[in-house]
Formats: C-alpha cells, sequence, structure tokens
C-alpha cells in the first residue's frame, strides 16, 4: 500500500496540537512544521511520535512549501492544528490513495464548529481551502504572506472528498481577536505587495463588504449568533488589513518627535 505522510504546520498551539495529532496517528509520518513556538507545541508533538521540524515563519505559503518537503512518503495529507481527521476521512484516504488510477489531488470538506454548533453558512461550509490530500510534487504554494495561493502541478483534474474533517477555526472569542489581528498584519503585507494604494475610506467599504459577504450573501445570519460574530471578526480583520497598510504608509514613526506647533 502506499505510504501516507502527514505534515501540520503549528506555532503556540499547545491546546490544540495534541488533538491534532492523535487524529491521524494511522499515517506512516507525522509531521510538524513549527515555527520557533513558545510554548509546549514541539515537546507534545514529539511526544505522540510526530517529527518536529523547525521551520522560520517568512509567510504561510514558504512554510506550506517547505513543510511539504520535510515529508519523506509520495502522499501527503495537510492538516492545521485547529483541524480533526475524522474516521471516516482516514477510510476514504487509505481507499483513495490505493485506487489504480486516482487523481492526483483532492479537496476535502470541513466541517467548522464556533460557539457550540456546526457552522453551516457563512462560507463555511463546505469550506474548501485548499487541496489537502495530494501527491508529492503536485502542489505549489505562492509566496504570499497569508490566504496563500497554489498552483496544481498535474494534467488531471482535482478531485472531491465526501467525508468530512473537522475544524474548530477559533476556541473562544478572544482568539477570533487575535488572528484578526495577526491576519489583517500579514494581509497588509500582501495588499502591499500587489501595490494597493491605502486609504481610510476602503478601510471602512472593504470591511463593510466582508461583513455582508458572510453574513448576508453567504447567509451567516442562518446561523444564528455565531454567524454574527464570524461577519463582524471578518469586518475588523478586513479593515484593519487596509488601516494598518494606511497606517504604514501615512505615520511610519508615530513616536517621532511631534510637528512645531502641535498645541496650538
Amino acid at each position: 500500500m502506499e505510504k501516507i505522510s502527514v505534515y501540520i504546520i503549528a506555532y503556540n498551539e499547545e491546546d490544540k496540537i495534541g488533538a491534532a495529532v492523535k487524529s491521524v496517528q494511522w499515517a506512516d509520518e507525522i509531521v510538524v512544521a513549527d515555527s520557533a513556538s513558545t510554548d509546549r507545541t514541539a515537546e507534545i508533538a514529539q511526544s505522540l511520535g510526530a517529527r518536529v521540524v523547525q521551520i522560520p515563519f517568512k509567510g504561510f505559503g514558504m512554510l506550506r512549501n517547505d513543510a511539504m518537503a520535510a515529508c519523506t512518503h509520495d502522499w501527503i495529507f495537510s492538516l492545521d492544528s485547529d483541524e480533526r481527521c475524522t474516521p471516516e476521512a482516514e477510510e476514504e484516504i487509505k481507499r483513495t490513495v490505493a485506487l489504480e488510477d486516482p487523481m492526483d489531488a483532492y479537496y476535502v470538506p470541513r466541517k467548522n464548529f464556533f460557539l457550540g454548533r456546526w457552522i453551516k453558512h457563512s462560507g463555511f461550509y463546505p469550506d474548501y481551502r485548499q487541496p489537502q490530500l495530494f501527491k508529492k510534487g503536485t502542489l505549489t504554494f505562492l509566496d504570499d504572506p497569508v490566504h496563500e495561493r497554489f498552483e496544481v502541478n498535474s494534467s488531471k483534474p482535482v478531485g472531491y472528498f465526501t467525508s468530512d474533517i473537522i475544524q474548530i477555526p477559533y476556541k473562544n472569542l478572544g482568539e477570533i481577536l487575535a488572528k484578526a489581528n495577526r491576519y489583517s498584519t500579514l494581509g497588509a503585507e500582501k495588499l502591499d505587495q500587489a501595490g494597493v494604494e491605502p486609504s481610510m475610506t476602503k478601510a471602512v467599504t472593504h470591511g463593510i463588504w466582508a461583513f455582508i459577504q458572510h453574513f448576508i450573501l453567504r447567509r451567516g445570519v442562518l446561523d444564528g449568533w455565531p454567524g454574527f460574530v464570524i461577519a463582524l471578526g471578518n469586518f475588523e480583520g478586513t479593515f484593519y488589513k487596509y488601516a494598518k497598510l494606511y497606517e504604514q504608509k501615512n505615520c511610519p514613526n508615530p513616536l517621532a518627535e511631534l510637528p512645531e506647533g502641535w498645541d496650538k
């Protein structure tokens, strides 16, 4: 049977990494790509049989490419620290790699849980992020700081699984704020690389549009208060992404001496 590597990217995920690793202990190899965590992430992963490789964080695109390079088997299944492989997905993975002529890459649907419920709308189901099962060499990520784009190097179409994996994107409301802060900083870098001209008007309009997309167009309203919180979090993340770029371009050194006459 074909051997399977699993890679998991992680940074300060001691509360999540154990469950993620345990969910894929059926694999032939588990590689945890850690970026100098300061908590017990690496220790916990190693105690469960994973091989931990330290990869300096230079954006999620490069991180994923380096994590894939650390895998030694022909098939790779990617999992994030906040995801859990289900027994049903495990069985479908094993059946797929045993096929005589499988596709080279497959999307896997994700069930997201937040505030105690399965989020069925808000763009959170089936939530195909990127191919998560693929032959080594098939997937290449672009050099993006966040929301990394990818290229599939295959003449075959990408397949789709029917079995879900689980994702718990936010363990609490505080993590929504923390992720919005981190991802908006990386997002501002990505906008700068794309040559976007910043303005606070763009920050407001793009933020409002992000809220409308998740709460109205993607029917987050049907998810109740969790859907509202998710939409609000997307407003904040998008707003601050553009606002941080504006700040970088117009207020590069806020601690500099105040201009003469500032108090008049």
